[in-house]
């Protein structure tokens, strides 16, 4: 129950108890990551199920769905996905880009592809227009977090210290590979029982991220961080829901 407790007071803003934080509490943290993205999920849901009673227009609908993850979160992948962005347009060396990174400070970079992000995910978001796709683009906010897991606890860290360090290094590594492999086992039979092609698609597009996010972060910062984490759930995220618009429309035109 602690790790459960650390793993949404880390990456939720939803009011949990105060717990000790011992590392003895975090051991088990990211075995419960995906359940963010469930709750995240849900939410989704319930809020296409309000427009569709109230008859709401596909872009209230996107705008919305947009700022539920934010709002759950509190944006801290977002945070991260911004930091990425300016240590990336830097151009300059690892040591300087973990710097960067590090900075609490915003460029202009990262407000530039923030901007270009949310717009390119609000007008995919828009595209959904059936329950079935909102069902699967659901499924992605949990499949996001459990590989993003899955590389904290196998990809090698960039940085000794952190708040990924805070969950990696106490963490059981066989448990917490093992239940997230049945998590991701699940949920993508469940986005297979849904719609076989798209599922296929979308979680094509995360296994190729995936790919590119170990070869990206072991080449332009020596490991994976906290930032670089969020930073990949996002990048998840957006491919996977892109890759569940264009099947849907090939299988409509099909």
């Amino acid at each position: 129950m602690y790790s459960l407790i650390a793993v949404f007071q880390m990456y939720s803003r939803i009011p949990m108890p105060q717990i000790p934080w011992e590392e003895r509490s975090r051991r088990y943290a990211l075995c419960f990551f995906p359940l963010v993205g469930a709750v995240i999920g849900g939410m989704l849901c319930g809020w296409y199920w309000v427009c569709e009673v109230l008859s709401l227009p596909s872009a209230v609908f996107s705008v919305i769905a947009v700022c539920i993850p934010v709002l759950v979160t509190g944006g801290i992948h977002l945070d991260g996905f911004c930091d990425v962005e300016d240590a990336r347009a830097s151009f300059a060396e690892k040591t300087r880009k973990l710097e960067i990174m590090s900075d609490p400070h915003i460029g202009s970079f990262a407000v530039i592809h923030l901007a270009l992000y949310v717009l390119v995910q609000a007008g995919f978001m828009a595209s959904i227009r059936s329950f079935q796709g909102v069902l699967l683009t659901a499924c992605t906010y949990i499949v996001s977090r459990t590989l993003s897991g899955l590389a904290a606890v196998t990809f090698r860290c960039a940085k000794k210290e952190g708040t990924l360090q805070s969950f990696v290094r106490p963490a059981h590594r066989r448990i917490t590979i093992a239940v997230l492999a049945c998590v991701f086992a699940i949920s993508a039979s469940g986005m297979l029982a849904i719609s076989p092609f798209s599922a296929i698609v979308s979680l094509a597009a995360a296994g190729v991220v995936f790919a590119c996010y170990r070869v990206y972060a072991y080449k332009t910062f020596g490991g994976i961080t906290g930032d670089t984490a969020g930073w990949f759930l996002q990048k998840c995220e957006l491919w996977m829901l892109i890759g569940i618009v264009i099947a849907r429309i090939q299988e409509a035109r099909g």
